[in-house]
């Protein structure tokens, strides 16, 4: 039973129950992975006093959709389930949730962190955070591209 799922949406998300939902009925699930991104309070040396999340309704879904099926081509798993929460959200605030399930911990390690790398990298999602000095747009990072090339992805987001 394979189960991949992929959820934007402004409020929150309860992990034990996003879990429960993708290992229900699969016997065959001896491990679970998960990364959850929450928002900080700082960002390159400033106070970050909130984190705005914007995307484009359809074409962010779809995107993830197509770094699921590469996921699941490239690794033996069961299923995963993205939330990536958009809205006004705050320092603490849960922003992302990445699950993957398989027979074994080593599939499900590899798989949550490539979907987490391609989200950082290719998910169609804007960011703005508020600081001391006014609103400011996050740019994309030169490490988040070099993390993405070791699985053979090559980015340019950051304009290397």
């Amino acid at each position: 039973m394979m189960s991949f799922t992929v959820v934007i949406q402004t409020g929150g998300f309860d992990v034990s129950h996003e879990i429960a939902k993708l290992r229900y009925g699969n016997k065959a699930v001896g491990a679970v992975c998960t990364f959850i991104g929450t928002v900080r309070d700082r960002n390159e040396g400033d106070q970050v006093a909130s984190l705005e999340l914007e995307h484009y309704p359809g074409m962010t879904e779809a995107s993830i959709q197509k770094m699921m099926q590469e996921a699941q081509q490239r690794f033996d798993i069961f299923g995963a389930t993205v939330i990536h929460r958009v809205g006004l959200l705050m320092p603490l605030d849960q922003i992302v949730l990445v699950a993957v399930t398989s027979a074994h911990r080593g599939q499900s390690f590899l798989a949550c962190e490539f979907l987490m790398d391609y989200l950082k990298t290719h998910a169609p999602f804007w960011k703005k955070e508020a600081t001391p000095t006014g609103h400011r747009w996050v740019d994309a990072r030169v490490s988040d591209d070099q993390t993405m090339s070791r699985w053979g992805i090559a980015t340019d987001n950051a304009g290397v």
